[in-house]
């Protein structure tokens, strides 16, 4: 890595929260909740670095969080409504739940999914250029 370059948790951390994972810059690449822009405000890191396979990436990092958060749901409903099972109630939790996570963590695994792009391949100076003005 670049000696300017933040540690490998401190972009991981970064992208968890929906900053920018190179400089850490608040909502970088976000005009709204899921509208984005194609470079960084901060640091004109460019958002998409690889086209092929980013949002991917990105999808990946969601799919699991929000299957980790429907299977967590649908086990801690049958743990605490065992041995008589609330079935429209574990149903009804899990749903909601699971999109609740889906929808909301959109831009979270972008970021999220960026900062393990950038840990995997540093960023090139090409990529940190002025963006046209827009």
């Amino acid at each position: 890595m670049a000696q300017n370059s933040p540690s490998v948790l401190r972009m991981f951390c970064r992208g968890l929260i929906r900053r920018c994972a190179h400089c850490g810059e608040p909502g970088a690449f976000f005009i709204s909740w899921f509208k984005t822009q194609d470079r960084c405000r901060g640091c004109k890191l460019l958002w998409q670095r690889n086209m092929q396979g980013f949002a991917l990436g990105a999808l990946a990092i969601n799919f699991v969080l929000t299957g980790g958060s429907l299977i967590a749901t649908l086990v801690i409903g049958v743990v605490t409504s065992y041995p008589d099972l609330a079935i429209v109630q574990v149903l009804v939790s899990t749903v909601g739940v699971t999109l609740f996570v889906g929808i909301f963590g959109f831009p979270i695994s972008y970021t999220t999914w960026l900062a393990v792009d950038l840990i995997m391949r540093p960023v090139e100076s090409g990529e940190l250029a002025n963006s046209p003005t827009e």
